[in-house]
């Protein structure tokens, strides 16, 4: 059994919004201080759509970066990497596309619908395909348990806990398991050995889901196993063989809707974001001119919040009060659209000012990005490579 570890990773696709804060950084900053967590910039995975303009990518992932820390990702607390600074992770891809079955790639969601609507030519590569499969090394590579997703990203954690499966039950049987496995039971010592043997039995015989989870405390609470005597025991316990790969869960994000400017999800493909590091005037302008309820044609007319996006936002920055203060005077029309608009304006400056606050040092000195950067890869790859070695071992082929 491993340590609980969290994976997560962001495509370096451009400038952050105030969708990507609410949506995924404030559960980061959240998951950092309950986990282990590895964040990493997926710039490989930006390929898959900018191969052609791979240029931009590199002034993202620098921009990227910041804007994590700005959020409030802190390095002292998690990983921050970059994907292809970790090698490792194309060789577990490589590996892993020789025993991936093609189907199941073609019924993976995105690329599903992609094909049906007939969009984007250059969207036909295997890169495009395979990004699943990259996805799933990612996260396998560190062999995280936890992988923080919305709903539509669980089919990812699914195919990557299907190829870890299939991984350890074609690789995992190793030359003489079953007599390692008994030598390292032996190892456990004369009380715990007798202890471990009856709950593998519960479990093997009576389905006792408890009696597996019993065991699986009593092997992490063993402190004079190595590594592959205890990788033997979690397999021999459940009736396998060697595990090589975790399987990951899905963590469920909490739900986050940012809405955009015009009330619809904050998306750069609408052009109704407002960036995590935005110069305040811009902030205002694009506040201020939001639209609003079009019943409310002139200023005496009452008005509807549900219909306006700006109570949306409102619903985002403010309080109690503030909610009832901005329902009542729409629907009464006794406070004007712009008046509505100042405490969500006054609150999304107040964020903004935080956020760059917390840029500046880094802004002022490029150099603390890279060095956060060139020590997360260190300890990244350190972990990659302990994997690959076990990977390489279990395919036949760690031959000198």
């Amino acid at each position: 059994m491993y340590a609980e570890r969290v994976l997560s990773g962001m495509r370096p696709s451009g400038r952050l919004h105030l969708g990507h804060h609410h949506g995924v950084l404030k559960n980061w900053v959240k998951l950092q201080e309950e986990f282990p967590c590895f964040f990493f910039v997926a710039d490989w995975h930006a390929l898959t759509t900018h191969y052609d303009s791979p240029e931009v990518i590199a002034d993202n992932v620098w921009t990227m970066l910041v804007d994590w820390l700005a959020a409030g990702v802190d390095p002292a607390q998690a990983t921050l990497f970059i994907q292809s600074r970790v090698p490792e992770h194309a060789e577990l891809h490589l590996l892993l596309s020789m025993m991936t079955p093609l189907g199941w790639l073609e019924r993976v969601p995105g690329w599903k619908e992609q094909q049906e609507r007939g969009e984007g030519a250059e969207l036909s590569t295997y890169g495009f395909l395979g990004y699943p499969l990259l996805q799933s090394a990612d996260i396998l590579i560190y062999r995280a348990d936890k992988v923080p997703v919305g709903e539509d990203q669980v089919p990812h954690v699914e195919i990557t806990r299907e190829l870890a499966r299939r991984f350890n039950h074609l690789y995992g049987r190793e030359p003489g398991f079953e007599d390692k496995a008994r030598e390292a039971v032996r190892k456990l010592g004369a009380k715990r050995a007798r202890l471990y043997h009856d709950l593998r039995t519960r479990f093997q015989q009576d389905g006792d889901d408890e009696a597996l989870e019993q065991a699986k405390a009593l092997l992490d609470e063993t402190q004079n196993l190595s590594l592959g005597d205890r990788e033997r025991l979690y397999g021999y316990l459940e009736g396998g063989g060697k595990m090589i790969l975790v399987e990951p869960e899905a963590l469920l994000a909490p739900v986050s809707r940012m809405p955009g400017l015009d009330g619809q999800k904050m998306s750069k493909a609408y052009g109704n974001t407002i960036n995590l590091r935005e110069d305040a005037d811009s902030v205002t302008r694009k506040v201020r001119t939001m639209q609003t309820d079009p019943a409310r044609m002139r200023r005496t007319d009452p008005g509807e919040p549900e219909r306006c996006p700006v109570w949306q936002l409102h619903m985002i920055y403010s309080n109690e009060d503030t909610l009832a203060w901005a329902q009542r005077g729409c629907r009464s029309a006794s406070i004007g659209c712009l008046e509505c608009k100042q405490p969500v304006l006054e609150a999304i400056l107040e964020e903004q000012e935080g956020l760059h606050e917390r840029a500046q040092p880094y802004l002022d000195d490029p150099g603390l990005v890279r060095s956060i950067v060139a020590d997360g890869c260190e300890r990244a790859r350190k972990l990659a490579q302990e994997t690959m070695r076990d990977v390489r071992e279990a395919m036949g082929l760690d031959y000198g």
